[in-house]
């Protein structure tokens, strides 16, 4: 049998492929850093072997899945090609695999993670679902009659792929390293819908979106009128959202969700979306809704005492204003903390105000040194940069976690791309010892 191999397989893709290719009976092994990821998690519950990075793990007759986050001159591709090994992009290998499947490729600025993860969850309600989701979650089944995949735009890798469905949530400026400003996310995203099939399902109330021009039919969801798919009677509570959906003027069906934000009932739409276009009872989507557990670091909560802790990937203004809205509407009576850490230097200098705008809606503000990435690990932006521009945010160090303690009764909202989660982690153990009061 042939060996899998992917050079850094704890990327957020490549994780969730591996587990897929695993659990369709291949033999998956990984290279990688050493820094523990969540996204390694459930690579090590199948008992996939993780080594690091090594040129001598490479052998001939292996193919080679590469992470996108490594260069041509990764000692381990150049160790392949001069071993004549075969090797395949990560977006390229998805691609292919994707064909195999009813394929729905999900995609836009922000909302992908989630968005995908409750497609999946509610797709396998009705038939055998196969999944992909960036929270480094994959499942792999090989009767999938449906195959569910998060689709990043970045540096325009979605191209990769011909899926029958496309979803596109929002196009937003989000990567300045590689897109040049909005219009470009724009046209990447009009490339991509050239590529779909059978349909594009997309937000109407997003004004980019509404621009679209596709070979095939574009469906829209939102809660404007003009929408294919509205949502209309939207009843908000501490326990969850409750809505009305009309398609096309006439009354469908009333949903109800475990969630909270409007972000979470336009994903909702747009998986309902869907699924009336494959013909799934509402029922079926109903309870699905019901039992549905979010995905990892998507509003991911704990309780310590009377603390309320909030693991979140918000690392875009935009993404940060969701979830400050969902913590509103769940914890209304609760000071809100956000902890936030910001990711990337190009992302943090480009939306420097917007990030100190939408962290004002919060209570009380501390901010973690700025976290790179493989691709850009120093800046001269520094994070007193973002701290100036919010009165009384405060800047906190690792070892200085338990200032967060003086807050009580309260939410905490720890965001962020990188390693926020060892903020977390730290306030967490202080807590339970009872070290951190």
């Amino acid at each position: 049998m042939t060996v899998l191999h992917f050079t850094g397989i704890k990327g957020s893709g490549m994780s969730p492929l591996a587990q897929i290719m695993h659990d369709m009976g291949e033999h998956v092994q990984g290279s990688d850093i050493e820094q523990h990821f969540f996204t390694e998690d459930r690579l090590r519950e199948r008992g996939i072997t993780i080594l690091p990075f090594d040129a001598n793990n490479i052998e001939k007759e292996m193919t080679i899945i590469a992470g996108n986050a490594f260069g041509d001159d990764h000692p381990e591709l150049v160790q392949a090609r001069e071993l004549g090994a075969t090797i395949i992009r990560y977006h390229q290998f998805l691609g292919d695999l994707m064909r195999q499947y009813v394929s729905v490729a999900i995609t836009g600025a922000h909302g992908k993670t989630s968005t995908t993860g409750l497609m999946a969850h509610v797709l396998a309600g009705y038939k055998p679902v196969s999944y992909l989701i960036g929270d480094g979650t994959g499942v792999g089944q090989e009767d999938s009659h449906f195959f569910v995949a998060e689709a990043c735009e970045y540096r325009r890798h979605f191209l990769a792929y011909h899926p029958d469905y496309a979803i596109m949530t929002n196009i937003d400026f989000d990567h300045p390293d590689y897109f040049t400003g909005i219009d470009d996310v724009f046209k990447a995203f009009e490339e991509m819908a050239q590529q779909v099939k059978k349909c594009i399902i997309a937000c109407g109330d997003d004004e980019y979106l509404q621009r679209i021009q596709a070979p095939i039919p574009v469906v829209y969801y939102g809660f404007g009128e003009e929408n294919d798919f509205q949502a209309r009677n939207v009843t908000k509570t501490v326990e969850g959202t409750t809505f009305d959906v009309v398609i096309r003027n006439e009354f469908f069906h009333t949903f109800t969700l475990p969630m909270f934000g409007d972000h979470a009932i336009l994903n909702a739409l747009a998986v309902i979306s869907l699924c009336h276009y494959e013909n799934i009872p509402a029922d079926i989507i109903q309870q699905q809704f019901e039992d549905f557990e979010g995905v990892k670091r998507r509003f991911t909560q704990s309780a310590i005492g009377d603390r309320i802790l909030i693991d979140d990937y918000a690392h875009h203004p935009t993404e940060i204003r969701a979830t400050l809205q969902s913590a509103r509407q769940k914890y209304p009576e609760r000071e809100l903390i956000a902890i936030f850490q910001p990711h990337t230097f190009t992302r943090t200098q480009t939306f420097l105000q917007e990030f100190a705008d939408c962290l004002a809606e919060a209570d009380q503000v501390y901010l973690c040194d700025i976290f790179g990435s493989a691709r850009e690990k120093v800046g001269t932006l520094k994070i007193q940069d973002l701290a100036e521009k919010i009165e009384g945010s405060h800047l906190l160090q690792l070892e200085e976690v338990d200032l967060l303690a003086k807050h009580g009764n309260a939410v905490y909202l720890f965001m962020g791309a990188g390693d926020v989660t060892k903020f977390q982690e730290a306030f967490e153990n202080g807590l339970n010892t009872g070290k951190t009061v």
